[in-house]
């Protein structure tokens, strides 16, 4: 059975490539950007199959009409991919609390405002997978990208709470994570600062970092939406899933380093309960 797709930042980067995968196996989209002209390409190659359309995802009434686009034109709307965002490179101290918010209303705020928007709809339906693009920077800070990561970290709070709400509606959810890819995200998408010298050795040597990785990234933006369409396909999808052998190798060694500094203070997290009242503090008699 042949799905119905709405993917936000769909024209370029992962989401480009994501929809041409899509479209490809036959399945029917609703492609989205801010400037739909840059869609035009998807539009003349598959016809009557997708619907190109503007969407800012942090408007909550065009969030609204791209869900109903879906209905209207395909009926229903199986599998929604949250994938629009992007991240500047800069410290803390260096970038204005207006870019914060700025980009944590476009990479949080913005998949909140489209999956609240097409919740109604898979819920009447009792089905439909919501696909959210966080990042390896949700899961491990990424330094230099404050507000990425504030906003990321976001999206995996707020789809994990959503996967327990949902599933039992028949709505799945599952968190998409990737690494460094081949794609635009680190070039003209990305603002770099390196800041002043006191952050030389730490936000200069990420803006370095970055601008040396571009275009050495281990990520194949093709390979990782065959993937990606898969695992829409399954009928019990993973919550999280990684995407590239740099965001699996650092995302197990930070797992793992927070594990092991939760038992090295786990006589601190128990000795402040009621029960532990009379008892000595960890650092007490020693």
């Amino acid at each position: 059975m042949t799905k119905v797709w709405l993917v936000t930042g769909s024209s370029r980067g992962l989401g480009k490539s994501l929809c041409e995968a899509v479209l490809e196996q036959g399945d029917r989209l609703v492609a989205t950007a801010r400037n739909p002209a840059q869609l035009d390409a998807l539009a003349e190659r598959f016809g009557d199959r997708v619907r190109c359309i503007a969407l800012d995802v942090t408007d909550e009434n065009a969030a609204a009409a791209a869900v109903q686009t879906a209905v209207d034109a395909f009926g229903r709307l199986d599998v929604l991919v949250n994938n629009a965002g992007y991240g500047n490179i800069g410290s803390v101290e260096d970038t204005s609390l207006a870019e914060f918010r700025e980009q944590i209303e476009t990479n949080l705020f913005g998949t909140i405002i489209v999956t609240k928007a097409a919740i109604p709809v898979m819920r009447e339906q009792g089905s439909g997978h919501i696909l959210q693009f966080s990042s390896v920077g949700g899961r491990v800070g990424a330094m230099g990208r404050a507000p990425y990561s504030a906003a990321k970290w976001g999206v995996e709070g707020f789809s994990e709470v959503l996967a327990k709400e949902v599933g039992p509606l028949g709505i799945k959810v599952t968190i998409i994570e990737p690494g460094g890819f081949r794609t635009d995200f680190a070039g003209s998408s990305t603002t770099i600062r390196e800041g002043r010298p006191e952050y030389d050795a730490t936000v200069g040597a990420t803006a370095r970092f970055q601008r040396d990785y571009n275009g050495k990234q281990p990520g194949n933006p093709e390979r990782a939406a065959a993937v990606i369409v898969h695992v829409a396909g399954l009928d019990q999808p993973p919550l999280r899933l990684a995407l590239g052998s740099d965001a699996a190798k650092v995302i197990e060694q930070a797992d793992l380093a927070r594990l092991e500094a939760d038992r090295a203070w786990r006589e601190f997290s128990l000795s402040t309960d009621f029960a532990a009242s009379g008892q000595a503090f960890p650092w007490e008699g020693k």
